[in-house]
């Protein structure tokens, strides 16, 4: 078994973007709604990525009684805002705040976290056209290149359909003919499709979903969930300890998959800034 080291190879793409960034001087902006733990560590994240990378931090803090109607004049003012290259809205959002619409409220120049449906759209055609793909699934696929790890023809599972996880990597991984089976919390027989799985990719959000009995040998592991056991400790849906002694590569949580999307949104926000000058 071998980890497959998302926070290693973030900082290595990181670097190397360092000479772009300090020619394009972009700026990452990052609307902040209340003081949710896991959001704060989150932007704290990215925050620092920034710094690495040379890139122009700002941040916008708002309080969770916000109303709709304010809340896009703040993406709107971003949109307008020329010094602002890439923008993304940390989720989760207050229960008054449409998601839909604020992520269709975003200039999809400027959609940096990949969200908006013309950014998800384009995805569909091919990989020439990821221009600014969704950043988890984008990490995903960056750390299984790094590693070698082969996709066209492979067998991949992805349990969880989110539009920001599960969906858009099921797609990534399409254009790149590998064949997909998405699961989710209707699928009748969960382990049923597990076991076929060459590549499983989880996204769910509880601890231990996936267990030893419910993969093969070899099977390569991407957990994207972030989960805290009682005890306070970070964990993914995978149960890590007995699964990954049947895995030939899987992440760790924390340090896998989390690290991978920062670096994807960097990425992003230095092909968004780029796109711009060029135009």
């Amino acid at each position: 078994m071998e980890l497959l080291d998302g926070k290693a190879l973030s900082v290595q793409l990181i670097d190397s973007v360092k000479d772009e960034a300090e020619k394009l001087k972009p700026t990452l902006a990052v609307i902040l709604v209340g003081e949710n733990p896991a959001s704060l560590t989150y932007v704290k994240n990215k925050k620092k990525a920034c710094e690495h990378a040379g890139i122009e931090y700002k941040e916008i803090n708002l309080p969770d009684t916000i109303s709709q109607e304010d809340l896009l004049k703040e993406v709107n003012n971003l949109n307008e805002d020329s010094d602002v290259n890439g923008f993304i809205i940390q989720m989760p959002l207050p229960d008054q705040i449409s998601v839909p619409e604020i992520i269709r409220a975003i200039d999809p120049k400027k959609d940096v976290d990949g969200f908006h449906a013309y950014n998800l759209g384009k995805m569909f055609l091919s990989p020439d056209f990821e221009d600014l793909p969704p950043a988890t699934p984008s990490g995903i696929v960056k750390l299984l290149d790094y590693y070698n790890i082969p996709i066209r023809g492979q067998e991949v599972v992805v349990v969880g359909h989110s539009n920001h996880v599960g969906k858009p990597i099921g797609t990534m991984m399409l254009n790149r003919n590998a064949t997909v089976t998405t699961c989710h919390i209707y699928t009748k027989d969960l382990a049923s499709h597990t076991k076929q799985a060459d590549i499983l990719i989880v996204a769910v959000g509880k601890i231990n979903l996936i267990t030893e009995d419910m993969v093969k040998d070899g099977v390569v592991i991407v957990d994207v969930g972030i989960n805290r056991t009682d005890e306070g400790k970070l964990c993914g849906d995978v149960d890590f300890e007995n699964v990954s002694k049947k895995a030939s590569f899987i992440t760790p949580v924390p340090g896998g998959v989390g690290p991978m999307t920062i670096a994807a949104l960097i990425l992003n926000t230095i092909s968004a800034a780029k796109r711009q000058a060029s135009n």
